[in-house]
């Protein structure tokens, strides 16, 4: 999936956006032992002798290439010691921060295996030591970086006592959960920690991903990458869909979610769907009080990796002026081999205020950054 000739269309205009703050850096580990010394001594153990147990239903792999280390990766992010990509902060900041003078990433650590853990004390346990190792490795040395707090959905005690013990500490910036779990976010089960994350003013991250032991699409096992990297959308929908109507956002009006490397082109009509609907299905739903529409507009923002391309670029601007630029973040996705150059993110040159707002104030604003 890798090239190494970088698209430079001239339809494409080069938009200068130093100073950015990206929402969607992916750090990565040398090897499994770096977690070790975050780790109980039981775990430490259990990890060399048991190892992780993942409940995606395909044999000895991940799901798809998108997230194994090295594969999906740009060819030029590779680490001269032949370490995973996202591993050297020096290969980070020449490639990212430094080159587009970033304010702020945003890590969404796709390792430790927590969201997907069958052992609930185990995932727990490495849920921690992914948030004391990404301050460790890379917030400390790097103050430009900013953590997402990883926690274990189905363990409600753990995950709330992590949420409540990154509170006020300035480093971490939300909570990160996987869109894809045993059950819809939407269900009462998960109430509490949502309650949690907005109790203590942390956004919640759903990044693209997760593995809840269930197909990655509605019609099952696809059979290509191809097949798998349009159906993201899918479940960003979903986790819409069961957000609103579950009354999760009427019940708990100061969460906020950020919706991470799902494109967004398809917000519009799915709440225009949702809308139609609960026109004639209101009373199924006596726990909304306004159109679905309404609550998204609030309580919803995007990233813009990866971006849908319209074939006319006009379309892009009617999209963002219906979702509103004030809930567009940007992000380039950094180092996957679909990262986003911020000169050449947009096939259409955005109104200044928009750009301002897409690239760096909105993401200030809903963090709380400096």
């Amino acid at each position: 999936m890798n090239v190494t000739v970088l698209d430079r269309r001239q339809d494409r205009p080069a938009q200068q956006h130093l100073g950015f703050i990206d929402c969607d850096v992916h750090p990565f580990f040398r090897t499994a032992a770096d977690f070790d010394p975050f780790l109980p001594a039981r775990w430490v153990e259990h990890r060399k002798s048991i190892g992780g147990r993942s409940r995606q239903g395909l044999a000895k792999a991940t799901a798809y290439p998108r997230m194994s280390p090295g594969v999906g990766m740009r060819m030029d992010s590779w680490p001269k010691d032949g370490s995973p990509p996202g591993s050297d902060l020096g290969l980070m900041r020449e490639q990212l921060l430094d080159l587009f003078d970033v304010a702020y990433g945003l890590l969404a650590p796709l390792v430790g295996g927590h969201g997907g853990e069958r052992n609930v004390d185990y995932a727990a346990a490495m849920a921690t030591a992914v948030n004391e190792w990404q301050c460790a490795a890379f917030c400390d040395p790097e103050p430009r970086l900013k953590a997402s707090v990883q926690i274990t959905l189905e363990h409600e005690q753990a995950t709330i006592a992590e949420i409540e013990k990154r509170a006020g500490d300035s480093r971490f910036c939300q909570v990160n959960i996987p869109p894809r779990g045993i059950e819809p976010l939407g269900r009462h089960r998960y109430r509490k920690i949502l309650a949690a994350c907005a109790a203590n003013g942390f956004p919640i991250s759903l990044h693209l991903g997760g593995t809840s032991g269930h197909a990655s699409t509605g019609g099952g096992w696809p059979s290509f990458y191809h097949e798998e990297h349009p159906s993201y959308v899918q479940s960003m929908q979903t986790l819409v869909t069961s957000l609103v109507c579950e009354g999760v956002l009427e019940e708990i009006p100061d969460l906020k979610v950020v919706l991470v490397e799902g494109g967004f082109a398809w917000l519009p009509a799915l709440c225009w769907r949702l809308d139609n609907s609960w026109k004639r299905l209101k009373a199924e739903v006596p726990q909304l009080t306004r159109a679905p529409s309404e609550y998204v507009r609030e309580s919803i923002w995007v990233t813009t990796q990866p971006i849908e391309e319209p074939e006319r670029p006009g379309d892009m601007l009617s999209t963002i002026e219906w979702i509103g630029p004030e809930r567009i973040m940007f992000s380039t996705d950094y180092p996957h081999w679909d990262q986003d150059d911020p000169r050449y993110a947009f096939k259409v040159k955005l109104p200044d205020d928009w750009a301002r707002m897409i690239y760096r104030d909105n993401a200030r604003a809903l963090y709380r950054l400096p």
